[in-house]
């Protein structure tokens, strides 16, 4: 008997190639499109392109021969999704929808409507693979492993997934190069073959952040503060893990933020609203004159206050640890969980495409320290971290 897969169709080449490609491996194949979006009080995008991916889907599906349906996501989207990012920025901080719709919609909802429909599996057209080996006690253990087109590896958005969503998944172009995924869709005359990839929020399609944000978070004028290079709060040294003591008043140190004040540096500037701000951005801020280009360094979303500083090689961009509370902590390779007191070597991002930095984990009762080799630049609260050995995804969390 067939095993019946359900695919993610977006309306997009990757995820018609993966529903291709399932077909051909001799599974038993249904389609289904998530509609994530039809609010009217909050606006994504003038043009309307979830109606324009459901009929490219639809038509890949009827070329393929496979079942098709929509669901309705969109009051969960809502709730789980595009709340949590109006809170996240409200409070200052820089949440990541893409990871989010992994862990909330697509691994959750879908996965256990998918279920309810006989599936044994559901897929999608990620770039990433995985990989199965039983352990010494016979049981199995997943892996998400990184996918083979380097430049397009998406195993960093599914860093919150765990052991039995991970079961139920399948990754069919992850072994593919993104130029032969097109080819094969041009070879098949797929509507989707030459069809741009999504650049907006996940399964909802163009947006700017900048005009979503002003929807909901009301515009407040306040003013931008540029910090000099030599200023007093960056005389606190920047240490590798290599010269730093590692007990936990070292490590706190080491992970703070740098904390500003208004007398540290002149006023510069005016913006619209802290809270439509993120640490490194360098567009929206609309100030001149300076030397170098200006980066924001940090938003005080209570007081108002944008912070920035010249070029890209200021200091207060750079922190050479970050901390994640015990409770954001996940371990998609559950047996390799640290216990408090315990320490490892892995390589890090804290976003995707950035490329794999060496660190070391530090498991304490506080929660976890991840401390890199080299600081990196703009690490921000509400980021999400995650670590690999090698290939392999072995467990992520939300930066404190």
């Amino acid at each position: 008997m067939k095993k019946r897969v359900v695919v993610g169709m977006s309306g997009g080449v990757d995820s018609s190639v993966a529903a291709h490609l399932l077909v051909e491996q001799g599974y038993e194949v249904i389609g289904l499109f998530m509609k994530n979006w039809h609010d009217d009080s909050v606006v994504i995008s003038r043009e309307c392109p979830w109606v324009e991916d459901s009929q490219d889907a639809l038509i890949v599906a009827q070329k393929l021969g496979i079942p098709f349906q929509t669901i309705d996501l969109s009051k969960e989207y809502k709730e789980r999704i595009v709340d949590y990012m109006f809170y996240e920025y409200e409070q200052g901080r820089t949440p990541n929808p893409d990871v989010l719709c992994n862990r909330e919609i697509k691994f959750d909802i879908f996965l256990k409507t998918a279920l309810r429909l006989g599936a044994d599996f559901v897929a999608t057209g990620h770039y990433c693979r995985k990989a199965e080996s039983i352990n010494e006690q016979g049981n199995n253990t997943y892996h998400l492993l990184a996918g083979k087109d380097q430049n397009k590896d998406q195993s960093y958005f599914l860093c919150q997934l765990n052991q039995e969503q991970l079961s139920k998944s399948l990754f069919p172009i992850g072994e593919m190069e993104k130029s032969d995924v097109r080819q094969l869709a041009r070879e098949l005359d797929l509507v989707t073959a030459e069809k741009k990839d999504s650049q907006g929020l996940c399964f909802i399609g163009k947006v700017r952040l900048p005009e979503f944000l002003q929807q909901k978070l009301l515009p407040k004028k306040g003013r931008i503060i540029e910090i000099p290079k030599d200023a007093s709060v960056f005389e606190r040294q920047l240490v590798t893990t290599s010269s730093e003591e590692t007990d936990s008043d070292s490590l706190t140190e080491l992970a703070a933020p740098y904390s500003y004040h208004p007398d540290l540096g002149k006023v510069v500037g005016e913006h619209q609203g802290a809270h439509y701000f993120t640490i490194g951005q360098r567009k929206g801020l609309n100030v001149g004159g300076s030397p170098e280009p200006l980066f924001v360094l940090a938003t005080d979303t209570t007081e108002n206050v944008v912070y920035v500083g010249q070029s890209d090689q200021h200091p207060g961009l750079y922190r050479p640890a970050l901390f994640i509370t015990n409770e954001e902590i996940h371990w998609l390779r559950e047996d390799l969980q640290l216990k408090n007191g315990e320490e490892a070597r892995y390589q890090a991002r804290i976003r995707y495409r950035q490329e794999l930095e060496d660190v070391a984990l530090y498991q304490t009762t506080q929660g976890l320290y991840i401390v890199f080799d080299r600081p990196q630049k703009s690490i921000a609260a509400g980021q999400f971290a995650a670590w690999y050995n090698g290939d392999e995804l072995i467990g992520s969390g939300v930066i404190g």
